[in-house]
């Protein structure tokens, strides 16, 4: 079998932020901005307080059926939650969104070289 490669999204919302809290993650924002956003085993943070209180968290897993992403999606909502829970961060309206890679559509470049063309 060959394995999958899976991205995950989990979003949700800071919930009842303390003042104190809420300058903890603005002064750590440079390191969680979404322009260096990017799908990481352990998961990575973004948001912009700034702009809106939402979070996304970014994971890769893998898995060699089809299958296998409900589970990955389910690890990688834990991890959120334990991420934000061990550090007494509120949040609500936690979700996720999956994309299996091996279903992804091809883009024009990859197109390109299956068929061997330039």
């Amino acid at each position: 079998m060959t394995t999958r490669t899976f991205r995950i999204m989990v979003r949700g919302v800071f919930d009842g932020l303390t003042d104190e809290q809420r300058a903890e993650l603005l002064a750590a924002a440079p390191e969680h901005d979404v322009l260096h956003a990017t799908f990481t085993r352990e998961g990575h943070l973004s948001y912009d307080l700034n702009a809106r209180a939402a979070f996304t968290f970014r994971f890769l897993d893998e898995g060699e059926a089809e299958e296998d992403i409900l589970e990955a999606a389910e690890r990688a909502e834990q991890a959120a939650q334990s991420w934000l829970t061990d550090r007494g961060y509120g949040y609500k309206n936690l979700r996720s969104q999956t994309e299996d890679l091996s279903q992804a559509p091809l883009g024009k470049r990859q197109r390109r070289a299956a068929n061997g063309t330039r």
